[in-house]
């Protein structure tokens, strides 16, 4: 029941936010810590990045955690509180981001790399209020939380490839 609980939670931020991302109306004039148009664009691509970096190493910690990171062994007392701060900054370090996205832009549909991008970031947020709430439940499935952590390093990959390397790539994704 609290798993469901939490689920619904989680769905519900992530509706709230394209809700709002639909019926804002854009602002292309909005600023990034004093950067406007491309230049927003090029900071938020290079915030993005370290965001990719920090979410990776975050990936690094919590298999450390579980011990799953081969030859590593047991992970000293001091993981599993670094991977909680460095996770604390990585939300701190995509919010400017995303509210960025959010009030120059909105929520957009013009496109499918617009569309995913969009909708990976609405679906970003309601995963860490899930991911947060299932690490202050105890009595949950024991997969419950690394399904969460993954799921939530798999949409910075999935904002990532959509803005960041668009930009860096010429406004273009990669071609397969």
């Amino acid at each position: 029941m609290r798993l469901t609980v939490i689920g619904l939670l989680a769905v519900g931020v992530a509706v709230g936010l394209y809700a709002v991302g639909r019926l804002h109306t854009p602002n292309y004039t909005i600023s990034l810590f004093g950067q406007a148009g491309l230049d927003a664009v090029a900071l938020k691509s290079t915030l993005s990045s370290i965001a990719l970096g920090v979410a990776g190493l975050q990936v690094l910690l919590a298999l450390w955690i579980y011990r799953k990171l081969p030859l590593a062994g047991s992970p000293p007392r001091p993981v599993p509180l670094a991977h909680r701060v460095i996770g604390f900054g990585l939300f701190a370090l995509t919010v400017p981001v995303a509210v960025h996205c959010l009030l120059a832009y909105g929520v957009q549909l013009t496109s499918l790399r617009v569309a995913v991008h969009s909708l990976a970031g609405c679906f970003f947020y309601g995963a860490f209020a899930a991911k947060v709430l299932l690490v202050q439940s105890r009595r949950l499935p024991g997969w419950a939380l690394p399904v969460a952590g993954g799921i939530l390093a798999i949409l910075v990959g999935v904002l990532w490839y959509t803005s960041a390397l668009w930009y860096y790539n010429g406004f273009h994704l990669p071609a397969p």
